[in-house]
């Protein structure tokens, strides 16, 4: 509006100072100056509207460029927090994959852990497997002159009864030729007692063949209706026979105790059996080392007491008051006892008091896992030292 009204204001001024020209050369200097007036009137004013104008104008820019500014920088500050949002976004996006890649091979190195863990274990129960099928077997070596032993003593008695009864039948026939009928029978009696001797004999080296076939496969884990009385009494000799296949001048005295009112017992014999002769056979090692000891020192003075090595086994048939039946097995020896240091750690794998290569340190322990995992039974060990070790096993019945 201001615009146009200067428009129409700009022509007028313009003639107005045409008119006071002319009026100026015609001699109307009083026309001239007031036309002048009008014109000069008019020009202030266009430049009031073009001052005007340009103040409008110069604070309408400054607005602009303020708003145009502060529009910018609020754009710039929306940017920026686009920006950071953003970034934290992709920060946020970053840390879920790589905590995710944490997760998945976290996950990975488990399973792989756990594959291991899990071959670990089964070569763990296979390397255990064929260490107690060593220990069995090393044992089954120390025995086998002691069995060889034990079978020629019946064998001899089957022989020698078999001779003597070839020479009785001769004389039975003889003497029935001679119708001596009496003597005939008499003979005939003593045949029939010498067969009873060589069926008994004969079924003794039986069952030391069996134990000893009995000892070296490998348990079955079934229990079955056992004699403990003469799976007892069967490792006792066997054991001793052992050690005397190895030195000669070892003796020892046995003394035996068992309990006739026990009768069969479920147990599994293979895996007891190999207990009670790695308890005996331990015994008798240790009243034989006590023995060499002694024979080392200097002799006792005159009066002194002799030392007789002296391995015990007995059996007994327990009923306390509370019930549950139990049977207990003990093995003791008058050898050099077990110190105090030592008797929490006999039963851990591979500990051992015998020298290096005479010993491996698994018989006790897989004992007592026989015994307390095998029949859910007890272990258990008594001892002073320098004067005896006594074990026992308690075992439900």
């Amino acid at each position: 509006i201001i615009f146009k009204e200067i428009q129409k204001l700009d022509p007028l001024s313009i003639a107005y100072q045409t008119l006071s020209d002319i009026q100026e050369l015609l001699g109307n200097d009083k026309d001239a100056l007031k036309s002048y007036k009008n014109y000069t009137a008019i020009k202030d004013s266009v430049f009031s509207h073009e001052k005007d104008k340009k103040l409008t104008q110069a604070l309408m820019q400054y607005e602009f460029d303020k708003k145009e500014e502060s529009v910018k920088a609020e754009q710039e500050r929306k940017d920026a927090v686009a920006d950071r949002t953003r970034n934290l976004q992709y920060v946020a996006i970053g840390a879920f994959l790589l905590l995710g890649l944490f997760l998945l091979y976290g996950i990975s190195q488990k399973e792989k852990a756990k594959t291991k863990i899990e071959k670990a274990y089964i070569d763990l129960k296979s390397t255990q497997s064929q260490l107690i099928q060593s220990e069995k077997m090393a044992s089954l070596g120390e025995l086998t002159a002691g069995i060889a032993h034990e079978i020629q003593n019946p064998l001899n008695f089957v022989n020698n009864f078999s001779e003597v009864n070839t020479e009785l039948i001769d004389e039975l026939q003889h003497e029935l030729m001679s119708g001596k009928i009496v003597d005939a029978i008499a003979i005939s009696n003593d045949i029939k007692d010498n067969e009873q001797k060589i069926n008994y004999h004969g079924k003794r080296a039986d069952s030391i063949v069996k134990g000893m076939l009995q000892h070296s496969r490998r348990s079955n884990g079934i229990k079955e209706p056992t004699d403990i009385n003469a799976l007892a009494d069967e490792y006792l000799r066997l054991a001793y026979h052992g050690l005397r296949a190895k030195d000669k001048s070892f003796n020892a005295t046995m003394v035996t105790d068992y309990d006739a009112s026990i009768g069969m017992i479920n147990i599994i014999p293979q895996d007891l059996g190999r207990v009670i002769l790695n308890l005996i056979t331990n015994a008798f090692y240790a009243v034989s080392d006590k023995k060499k000891s002694i024979l080392a020192t200097p002799q006792p003075p005159e009066g002194g007491v002799v030392y007789e090595p002296t391995v015990s086994v007995a059996t007994k048939l327990l009923t306390p008051p509370s019930g549950g039946r139990r049977v207990e097995i003990t093995v003791r020896d008058n050898g050099n006892g077990i110190s105090q240091k030592l008797m929490d750690k006999i039963f851990q794998p591979f500990f051992t008091t015998k020298p290096t290569g005479e010993g491996t340190g698994l018989g006790l322990s897989m004992s007592y896992d026989i015994v307390t995992k095998g029949h859910g039974g007890e272990l258990i060990v008594e001892s002073k030292e320098g004067e005896y070790a006594e074990f026992k096993i308690i075992l439900p019945v």
